[in-house]
C-alpha cells in the first residue's frame, strides 16, 4: 500500500503535488509570481517611454539614419586644430557632425566649445576611438549613417616624421586604409582627404600644381603620398566621389574667438612656427629657434605658402559640396605667394607686440627651401580664393586667442 500521509515538518500551504511527473505551485505562490512579471514588464515599459522621450535616445536615432535634406559628415581628427575648425563650418551650414578622435593630438575641450555652441538633438556628437583600430571604426560606421567622410586625423610634424617614420606610416597611410574598407564595406561614397604640399618634396620650378611631380623627401610626405595612391587605386573600380586637397602651411584661427590651435606642451618643439612664436611671445620658451639660414633663398630662410584656417575650411566645404560620384578633384590649397621665415618672423612680432628673440640654427632634417602653390585650379573648378592673406592679420587674431587662452582648452575641459 502507498503511504500518502504527510509528515507534519511539511506544512500543507508549502508543498506542490506530483502527479504524472508535473508539478502544480500553490495558488498563492502562483499569483505572486505572475505579479512579478506584470511588474517587471510595467517598468520595463515605463523606461523604453522614457528613454524615447529624453534628448539622448532622439540623437542616436537621428545619427544612425539617413534623413532627406541633410548631410552627415565624418570628421576624423575633429578634436585637432584644423578638424575643429572644418567641424565648425558644418555645422554653422547645417550638416550633421559625427567627430572621431582619440585625443592624441586633439582636444577634448574643442568638441566641447562646439557642443555648447551646437547643443540641439542631431547636430554634432563625439566618439572616442582610434582608427587604427579596424573592428572600433567598422563599428562607428555600422551603427551611423553617414554621407560623406572629411579626413583630418593624422601626426603632421615633419621633423617628428623622421625620427620616428613607422608611427607616421602606421597612422597616415594604414589608417587610410582603414577607414576606406569601411567606407566600402557600409557604402559611403564620399571622401575629402586631406593631404598636403609635402607630397611634392622639394620641386625644381615654383609655383607648384597639380600636376608638379609628387617627390617627397620625408617620411610625413611620403605616407600622405601612399595614402593618396591607395584612395586613387580604390576609386578607379568604385562610384566613390573624392576630393584631394594638398595644402600648405596653416596659420589663424576662428574669427570669432571661439577655437584656436593648442598643440600638447610635449610636441612644442615639432610644432608650427607661429605656436613656436606664440610661446616666444608668451615667455614660455625664452626665444624662437629659426632652423636653416643658408638655403638659396632671398635671405636665406626657408619659403612657405601661408594659408589662414578659416580659408582652408572653406575650401574643404566647397569641395564637399562639388563632390560627384565616379569623379576624382585634386587641388592645392593655398595663397600663391611665398613668405621667408625671417618675413614671418617679423610680422609675429608686430601682431603680439612683443620683440621675441630669434635664435638661428643648423637646417632641421627633411626641410626644403621653398614651396608656394599655383591655386589656378581649384579657383576654376571650385570657384575658391583664398581671402585672408594679410599675414599679420591673421597671426593677430590667431594671438587674441592665445591671450585669452593661454593653458589653451583647459579651461573649457
Amino acid at each position: 500500500m502507498l503511504n500518502f500521509a504527510r509528515g507534519r515538518s511539511q506544512p500543507r500551504s508549502t508543498r506542490s503535488m506530483p502527479l504524472s511527473g508535473m508539478e502544480y505551485p500553490d495558488p498563492k505562490r502562483k499569483s505572486n509570481f505572475v505579479g512579478k512579471i506584470l511588474m517587471a514588464a510595467t517598468l520595463t515599459a515605463l523606461c523604453i517611454i522614457m528613454l524615447k522621450q529624453s534628448p539622448n535616445f532622439n540623437t542616436l536615432s537621428r545619427f544612425s539614419e539617413h534623413e532627406e535634406g541633410v548631410t552627415h559628415v565624418l570628421v576624423t581628427g575633429g578634436a585637432g586644430y584644423i578638424g575643429s575648425h572644418a567641424a565648425l563650418r558644418l555645422l554653422k551650414e547645417s550638416y550633421r557632425v559625427t567627430i572621431v578622435d582619440n585625443l592624441s593630438r586633439g582636444n577634448i575641450g574643442a568638441v566641447k566649445v562646439l557642443q555648447k555652441l551646437f547643443p540641439e538633438p542631431g547636430q554634432l556628437q563625439f566618439v572616442y576611438a582610434d582608427l587604427g583600430d579596424a573592428k572600433a571604426v567598422n563599428k562607428i560606421f555600422s551603427e551611423n549613417a553617414f554621407d560623406a567622410v572629411m579626413h583630418f586625423a593624422a601626426v603632421a610634424y615633419v621633423g617628428e616624421s623622421t625620427l620616428d617614420p613607422l608611427k607616421y606610416y602606421h597612422n597616415i597611410t594604414s589608417n587610410t586604409l582603414v577607414i576606406l574598407e569601411s567606407m566600402a564595406a557600409h557604402d559611403v561614397r564620399t571622401l575629402i582627404y586631406s593631404s598636403t604640399c609635402a607630397t611634392y618634396g622639394e620641386p625644381e620650378k615654383m609655383p607648384i600644381t597639380e600636376e608638379t611631380p609628387q617627390v617627397p623627401i620625408n617620411p610625413y610626405g611620403k605616407a600622405k603620398k601612399m595614402a593618396e595612391d591607395i584612395i586613387l587605386d580604390y576609386s578607379k573600380n568604385s562610384d566613390m566621389a573624392v576630393m584631394i586637397l594638398r595644402y600648405f602651411n596653416v596659420i589663424g584661427s576662428d574669427p570669432e574667438g571661439r577655437l584656436g590651435e593648442a598643440p600638447k606642451p610635449e610636441l612644442r618643439e615639432h610644432g608650427r612656427i607661429s605656436g613656436a612664436c606664440f610661446d616666444a611671445a608668451h615667455g614660455v620658451i625664452p626665444g624662437l629657434k629659426v632652423k636653416g639660414t643658408d638655403y638659396k633663398t632671398h635671405d636665406g630662410t626657408c619659403i612657405r605658402d601661408y594659408i589662414d584656417v578659416t580659408d582652408l575650411v572653406d575650401a574643404h566645404v566647397k569641395a564637399l559640396k562639388k563632390a560627384k560620384p565616379g569623379e576624382v578633384g585634386i587641388y592645392n590649397v593655398g595663397t600663391g605667394r611665398g613668405r621667408s621665415v625671417k618675413e614671418f618672423v617679423e610680422a609675429c612680432k608686430k601682431a603680439t607686440g612683443v620683440e621675441i628673440k630669434v635664435d638661428y640654427l643648423p637646417r632641421r632634417p627633411g626641410d626644403y627651401a621653398e614651396v608656394f602653390s599655383d591655386p589656378t585650379k581649384i579657383r576654376r573648378e571650385l570657384n575658391w580664393t583664398a581671402q585672408l592673406t594679410d599675414l599679420q592679420e591673421s597671426l593677430q587674431i590667431a594671438w587674441r586667442w592665445q591671450k585669452a587662452h593661454r593653458d589653451g582648452y583647459a579651461a573649457a575641459s
